[in-house]
C-alpha cells in the first residue's frame, strides 16, 4: 500500500508574488546625447535644434527610452527636456538616466498599481528567481508596500523560503 503524497506547499495558503510578472513588455533603448555634442564636449544649440527638428522620432514607437550622456560634458537641462517632447508621442516611456534607472522607474510604476489590501493578513512569498533581471529596488519597494498588511513575508520559493517579517500577535 502506498501513501498518498500530500503537497504541503499547495495546502499552506501561501501566496507567491512573482515580480517578474510586472515586467512591462517593450524594447528598452538608451539614447546617448553624446552623438549630438560638438567634439563630445559641448552642445551647440543651433545644430542640436536642427537635429531635433529633422530626426525621425517615430523610430522610437512603442519603446521605453532612457536619456543619457556617456561623456563628461555639461548638457543644459532644456536639451533633455526637448528630446522628451519629441519622444513623447512615440515612446511608451521616457526617463532621464541609464537603462538600470529606466527599469527601476518601470517597476516602481508597476508596484504603485498594486492594491496592498489584496494581501491583508496573507502569507506572502516574494519569488526570488526569475528569467528576467528584476531590480533590487523593486524587491525593497514591494516589501515596504506589503509589510503593513501581510501576516508573513518571505523571500525565495515556496519550498525553500527565507523569513523576512512576521506580524506581531496582539
Amino acid at each position: 500500500m502506498s501513501e498518498e503524497i500530500i503537497n504541503r506547499v499547495v495546502n499552506s495558503g501561501l501566496i507567491t508574488f512573482n515580480l517578474e510578472e510586472l515586467f512591462p513588455e517593450g524594447e528598452r533603448v538608451l539614447y546617448d546625447i553624446k552623438a549630438n555634442l560638438w567634439q563630445e564636449l559641448a552642445l551647440k544649440e543651433k545644430d542640436f535644434r536642427d537635429f531635433v527638428k529633422e530626426h525621425d522620432w517615430s523610430m522610437y514607437q512603442g519603446q521605453f527610452v532612457a536619456l543619457h550622456c556617456s561623456v563628461d560634458a555639461i548638457i543644459p537641462t532644456w536639451a533633455y527636456m526637448l528630446l522628451a517632447t519629441k519622444l513623447a508621442p512615440f515612446a511608451k516611456k521616457v526617463v532621464f538616466g541609464n537603462l538600470k534607472e529606466l527599469e527601476t522607474v518601470l517597476f516602481d510604476e508597476a508596484i504603485a498599481k498594486i492594491n496592498p489590501q489584496d494581501y491583508q493578513d496573507a502569507r506572502v512569498v516574494i519569488k526570488g528567481c526569475s528569467d528576467r533581471e528584476v531590480p533590487t529596488s523593486a524587491y525593497v519597494k514591494l516589501t515596504a508596500l506589503l509589510q503593513p498588511v501581510a501576516k508573513i513575508l518571505m523571500y525565495g520559493e515556496p519550498c525553500s523560503t527565507v523569513p523576512l517579517y512576521k506580524k506581531p500577535r496582539n
